[in-house]
């Protein structure tokens, strides 16, 4: 049995599997709200399909790119599941997950997401024959800049908010096929491209893994505090003032 956990934006996946054919999935929308949803639901799952846990032989996580907070839960859950049944874990890439979905067109599979800061995170993939190959690994780029690499019919997929989807259509035209997105996807092409991996021997150290950011996270600075006095000049101003005869 595999479990499989998607927790990189707010429509969160999990589901089990039995060498890659889907069992059972839970897929809900949250709001920011990972860390107290993600363990009921996923017990949840498990009960309704009649799963012991510890009939789990592999942990599947998508490690982004994706919600900071999001994916931070989703791995250190996964990581703590992996380490504690002692079976092995692997790490999917949340935009390769994506594009495998419509890898049976045979198009070039063009993944997108939106990254923020008027940017988006991309990659390229097609399926030759019996050969998935990544043609471009993972990157921050604007749609603009992206019209320019297009040189013939790219299949657009992902989770595409309509604002970005109208600009693809404006700079990239008719090279440009969009997909329909389906949230419900994602957890079956999870498992399914997870067991492919795993059974070509790939796993993921359950203490080195990450969570694939594509910028670091955005982490305010501190105010200013005023130095500390010295006890000698603490000492001083603290004492009473008097009023000069």
């Amino acid at each position: 049995m595999e479990l499989a956990i998607d927790t990189s934006s707010s429509a969160t996946s999990v589901a089990v599997s039995h060498k890659g054919k889907l069992l059972a999935s839970l897929t809900w929308q949250t709001v920011r709200n990972h860390t107290v949803e993600l363990l009921p639901n996923l017990v949840y799952l498990l009960q309704q399909a009649e799963v012991e846990l510890s009939s789990v032989d592999a942990i599947i996580v998508a490690k982004g790119p994706g919600s900071f907070n999001g994916l931070r839960v989703g791995i250190s859950t996964a990581k703590g599941l992996a380490i504690a049944l002692n079976i092995p874990l692997l790490g999917i890439n949340t935009l390769e997950t994506e594009a495998y979905a419509f890898a049976f067109t045979g198009l070039p599979l063009r993944p997108i997401r939106n990254a923020g800061r008027e940017e988006i995170a991309t990659a390229l993939y097609r399926q030759r024959g019996n050969e998935w190959k990544c043609l471009e690994h993972e990157n921050l780029t604007t749609v603009e800049a992206l019209s320019h690499r297009i040189k013939q019919k790219t299949l657009f997929c992902g989770e595409i908010p309509p604002d970005l989807l109208n600009e693809i259509q404006k700079n990239i035209g008719k090279q440009a096929l969009i997909a329909e997105s389906n949230d419900l996807w994602r957890a079956s092409t999870l498992v399914i491209l997870g067991w492919q991996k795993l059974s070509e021997g790939e796993q993921d150290d359950p203490v080195k893994l990450q969570p694939l950011y594509l910028r670091p996270p955005h982490i305010t600075k501190p105010r200013d505090r005023p130095p500390l006095l010295s006890p000698r000049v603490r000492a001083k101003s603290t004492k009473k003032w008097k009023c000069p005869n």
